[in-house]
């Protein structure tokens, strides 16, 4: 049974209801899965997963929650991560996505083996969103 981690920083929530909607469609791929939230996270946690998902909001000017997953993202730059599948996700309340672009610019650029490309939902997601967050989580899973 593979193992997939699913790290998030949410701020109002909706990046919280996309992980459980990551999480639910890799748990119907029969993987096992844990949801921890970036402050409780760790590197290790990241290199030892079967494949690990990522979920941060657009902030400020379309970056990276600052506090807490900016540093991790940072931490994880520094490992080899081309042998764990990773897929990125988030939401947004304006703008048009460019965080998440440029988060899988970055990802890609450290050498990460990116499994799909990075979901991202305006504001709290519907029943869709929910939707393509469960097939994200499958996608990942049958990485």
């Amino acid at each position: 049974m593979k193992k997939i981690v699913v790290i998030y920083w949410s701020g109002s929530g909706n990046t919280e209801k996309m992980a459980a909607g990551v999480a639910e469609g890799a748990q119907a791929a029969e993987a096992e899965v844990r949801i921890i939230p970036v402050d409780q996270a760790s590197v290790a946690d990241v290199l030892s997963a079967d494949g690990v998902a990522l979920g941060c909001p657009a902030m400020g000017s379309e970056v990276l929650e600052e506090d807490e997953m900016e540093p991790f993202i940072c931490s994880l730059e520094q490992e080899n991560l081309s042998a764990v599948p990773v897929v990125l996700f988030g939401s947004y309340d304006w703008g048009d996505g460019e965080w998440m672009r440029d988060w899988e610019e970055r990802m890609k650029k450290a050498g990460a083996n990116l499994a799909g490309d990075g979901l991202i939902l305006q504001l709290e997601p519907d029943n869709d969103g929910m939707e393509q967050c469960r097939k994200l989580g499958k996608t990942l899973a049958d990485a």
